[in-house]
C-alpha cells in the first residue's frame, strides 16, 4: 500500500480503517471564501524571520513581520479535500488552524513521545517545518528541498518540547514550477489501543435539514465512514428528518449504519440519553458495537476529519479521557467561538478557561500570530456539540442526568473527572455552531433549566458551603427585575421549588416540564414576543433622544449609587401613561439594568433581532419576587447539607440504564 493510499482510502474488512493516522492534511470545501480558507492554510507572504541561537531542537526564530492579508491573492488550488496544488513563486503555511498539529496536547495526553509528518508531492520547491513555545515564538525545526518528481517526504518530530504547549506545522515554498500536494497527514510511531469504531448520536428537535447535511457529510467521507459503527438520531420533533428532501440520499450511503428513533421531546439531556443507550445497549441489549461514543449537536456544519481525529487522540491518550471538539461560529466562520471551559467551584458557573479569549477571528490574527493559541488550555468539561466518550467511560459513568438541557455536559465533565477521568478541549477537532452572541438564554424559557440544573451540579459536585451560589443567585434576581424580566424570575421561583423538592421529581418532570414553562412565562409581558415593535405605539421620544443612552457606571461607588437609585425607581409607581406607549423603544445591545431600572415601559428587541418584548414596571411584582426569592434562598442554605446529601446518595439511580428504561424510554 502506498502512503497515498494509506491517507485517502479506508481499508475494507476486519483491518484498522485509520491505522496511525493521527490527522489528515485537509483542504477547504470548493468554494469557501478567504476568511474559512484562512482556517486551513496561510496564504499571505510567509513570515520575516530574525534568527538567533542556542536552542537544542532548532534555531529559535522571532515573527517580525506578516505580509500580506487575510484578502490576499490565493496561491493553493485544492484539487480535492486532501491534495492541492501550489503555484508557482509561491509559499504558503500549513500553520493553521486545521491543518497545524497541536503538539502540546498530544504532549500531554497522549503516550506519544514523537509525531511522524508524511507528505506526498509532486514538482520542485521546498518543505520546511516549524514549531513554537507556549508563548508562541516560532522556531525553525528543519526543512528538505524537493527536487522534482512524485515522491513520499517524512519527518519524524520529537514532542517533548511541548510540556507546556506549542505547535508543530509545515510550509511549502515554490521557485518557477507549481508544486502538486497529493497527499499529507500526521501520524503516530506506534499502534493505537483499540478499534476505530465510533457511534455518532445527534438528539434533534425539528431541525431536519441540519441533521441531513450533518449525514451527509458523514457518508461523502470513505474514511469518516469506515469508522463508524452507527448513527444514531433521536428525533424528537414534529419535524421529522426522514420528510426532509435529500435524506433519501444520505440514508442510502450511511445504509444500516443509519439508525433513527422517534420519542418524545426530552430535551438534549433526553436525546443524548437515548444516543447512549443505543450505542451501549440498544432495545436487545445488544447496541452497536461501538468503542466510542461521539455526541453532536443537530444544529452545526460537521468538518468530517474532525470525526478522525477525535477518535484518534482517544485511542492514543495515557487513559480513557473525554475528547472534547472546539466551536467555531457558524455566523462568522473564521472564528473560534471557544478555546475551552471551566466552571467556577465557588459561585457554580462555566466561563471560559481563564487566558483565552472568545469569538477570536483567525481569518485576521492567525495562528502564527496569536501568541495565546499556542498555551495549552485545560478544561472541566467540553460541550455537547462535539464531545467524545469512550465506551469503558459511558459504561463506569452511566448515563447522562435528566435534566433536559442545559448543565447535563458540564455535570457529566465534572462527574468523569471525579472518577479519575479527565477532558481535552483539543483544537484542529471542531464543528462550526451558532455563535452565543446570537441569543440569551437566561432569561427566556430556558432561565428555569439554568437555575434549576446548577443548583443540582452544585449540590452534585459543588461546594460545601452555597454562600457564593446563593449571592451569585440574589445578584441575578435583582438584574432581572431591574431589567422588567419578569417571567425569569418567576421560572426562577419555579427551578429553585423543584430543586428543593429533590431528585425524585427530574423524571417526573422531564417529559412534561415545558409545557408548564411555557404556561408561566406567557403570563409576562417579556415572556410574550412580538414580531415588531410596530405592534405597539411607538415611543414619543424625539429621534436625537431616542439614540442617546446612559453609559454605564463605572467605580465601585458609582455602581452603588446607580444601583440604589435604580431600586428606589423600581418601587415607585409608574406613570400610567407608559403603560400603553413604551417610553422608549431599546435595542437589544442597550438592554443594560442601568438603562432599563430608569424606565417605566419599553420595548426590547431580541438577542437575535427577530422580534421585541414590550416590558412594564410593576412594583408590586418587584417586591414580592424580589421577597419570594431572597426566602427560597435563604431556605436553600439553610438545608444545603441535607439537599446535597439526597442529590449525591440519588445520583446511581439517576444515571442507571435501569432507571432510563423504566421511567422513560420504555414507561408503560
Amino acid at each position: 500500500m502506498t502512503q497515498t493510499a494509506e491517507l485517502t482510502v479506508p481499508v475494507n474488512g476486519d483491518t484498522d480503517p485509520i491505522g496511525n493516522l493521527l490527522q489528515r492534511v485537509i483542504l477547504p470545501r470548493a468554494g469557501d471564501p478567504m476568511s474559512v480558507r484562512s482556517l486551513y492554510m496561510d496564504e499571505r507572504t510567509g513570515i520575516r524571520l530574525t534568527r538567533t541561537a542556542g536552542d537544542p531542537y532548532g534555531e529559535p526564530v522571532k515573527p517580525v513581520h506578516l505580509e500580506g492579508s487575510a484578502t490576499s491573492a490565493r496561491k493553493l488550488l485544492a484539487t480535492s479535500r486532501t491534495s492541492a496544488t501550489i503555484a508557482a513563486q509561491s509559499e504558503v503555511s500549513f500553520g493553521a488552524y486545521f491543518n497545524a498539529f497541536a503538539a502540546g496536547y498530544w504532549r500531554r495526553w497522549s503516550r506519544l513521545t514523537e509525531v511522524r509528518l508524511r507528505l506526498n508531492v509532486e514538482g520542485t520547491g521546498r518543505v520546511d517545518i516549524y514549531r513554537t513555545k507556549a508563548d508562541g515564538s516560532h522556531i525553525f525545526v528543519r526543512g528538505e528541498v524537493l527536487g522534482g518528481g512524485r515522491r513520499d517526504v517524512e519527518f519524524t518530530l520529537d514532542l517533548r518540547p511541548f510540556e507546556d504547549g506549542g505547535w508543530y506545522w509545515f510550509d511549502l515554498t515554490t521557485d518557477s514550477d507549481e508544486l502538486l500536494l497529493h497527499s499529507g497527514g500526521w501520524f503516530a510511531t506506534e499502534a493505537p489501543t483499540g478499534r476505530a469504531a465510533v457511534t455518532i448520536g445527534m438528539p434533534t428537535f425539528n431541525r431536519p435539514a441540519d441533521c441531513v447535511a450533518t449525514l451527509t457529510a458523514i457518508g461523502e467521507q470513505p474514511l469518516v465512514l469506515a469508522t463508524v459503527t452507527a448513527v444514531v438520531i433521536s428525533d424528537q420533533g414534529t419535524k421529522k428528518v426522514r420528510d426532509e428532501p435529500g435524506f433519501a440520499a444520505a440514508a442510502a450511503v450511511l445504509g444500516d449504519k443509519l439508525r433513527i428513533i422517534d420519542q418524545p421531546n426530552l430535551g438534549g439531556s433526553g436525546g443524548y440519553a437515548r444516543v447512549m443507550h443505543e450505542a451501549l445497549y440498544g432495545a436487545d441489549g445488544e447496541g452497536t458495537g461501538c468503542e466510542q461514543i461521539l455526541f453532536m449537536d443537530d444544529d452545526i456544519l460537521l468538518e468530517p476529519d474532525s470525526v478522525l481525529r477525535a477518535v484518534a487522540f482517544s485511542r492514543y491518550s495515557r487513559e480513557p479521557m473525554l475528547v472534547g471538539g472546539q466551536m467555531l461560529s457558524l455566523q462568522v466562520r473564521s472564528q473560534l467561538s471557544t478555546m475551552g471551559e471551566v466552571v467556577d467551584r465557588n459561585a457554580f458557573l462555566w466561563r471560559n478557561a481563564p487566558g483565552t479569549e472568545p469569538h477570536h477571528d483567525l481569518a485576521e490574527r492567525p495562528l502564527r500570530q496569536t501568541p495565546w493559541l499556542h498555551r495549552r488550555t485545560d478544561v472541566d468539561y467540553n460541550a455537547w456539540w462535539m464531545c467524545l466518550i469512550p465506551r469503558a467511560v459511558a459504561e463506569d459513568l452511566g448515563m447522562p442526568l435528566p435534566l433536559f438541557i442545559k448543565w447535563d455536559d458540564a455535570e457529566y465533565g465534572l462527574r468523569a473527572r471525579s472518577r479519575g477521568y479527565r477532558t481535552a478541549t483539543v483544537p484542529g477537532i471542531a464543528i462550526w455552531h451558532m455563535s452565543f452572541m446570537e441569543k440569551d438564554d437566561t432569561s427566556d424559557w430556558q432561565a428555569y433549566f439554568h437555575y434549576r440544573n446548577r443548583f443540582v451540579a452544585a449540590a452534585l459536585h459543588g461546594p460545601d458551603s452555597a454562600k457564593a451560589l446563593l449571592r451569585d443567585t440574589v445578584k441575578r434576581t435583582l438584574r432581572h427585575l431591574m431589567l422588567m424580566e419578569y417571567s425569569a424570575v418567576a421560572l426562577q421561583a419555579m427551578a429553585l421549588r423543584d430543586f428543593l423538592a429533590g431528585p425524585d421529581k427530574l423524571f417526573e418532570n422531564l417529559p412534561t416540564i415545558l409545557d408548564d414553562i411555557r404556561a408561566t412565562r406567557a403570563q409576562y409581558d417579556d415572556g410574550r414576543p412580538l414580531d415588531s415593535a410596530t405592534q405597539v405605539p411607538l415611543s414619543e421620544l424625539d429621534a436625537l433622544a431616542a439614540q442617546l443612552f446612559p453609559e454605564p457606571p463605572t467605580g465601585k461607588v458609582a455602581i452603588a449609587k446607580g444601583l440604589a437609585r435604580s431600586v428606589v425607581h423600581n418601587l415607585r409607581a409608574p406613570d400610567p401613561a407608559f403603560h400603553a406607549v413604551p417610553q422608549r423603544n431599546v435595542p437589544s445591545r442597550q438592554a443594560q439594568w442601568f438603562v432599563l431600572s430608569r424606565l417605566d415601559s419599553a420595548t426590547v428587541s431580541t438577542p437575535d433581532g427577530r422580534g421585541v418584548t414590550f416590558r412594564r414596571r410593576d412594583p408590586q411584582l418587584f417586591r414580592t419576587m424580589l421577597a419570594g426569592s431572597v426566602r427560597q434562598l435563604r431556605e436553600i442554605g439553610r438545608s444545603w447539607p441535607e439537599l446535597r446529601r439526597r442529590y449525591r446518595a440519588a445520583l446511581p439511580d439517576l444515571t442507571s440504564r435501569e432507571s432510563w428504561e423504566r421511567k422513560i424510554f420504555y414507561k408503560s
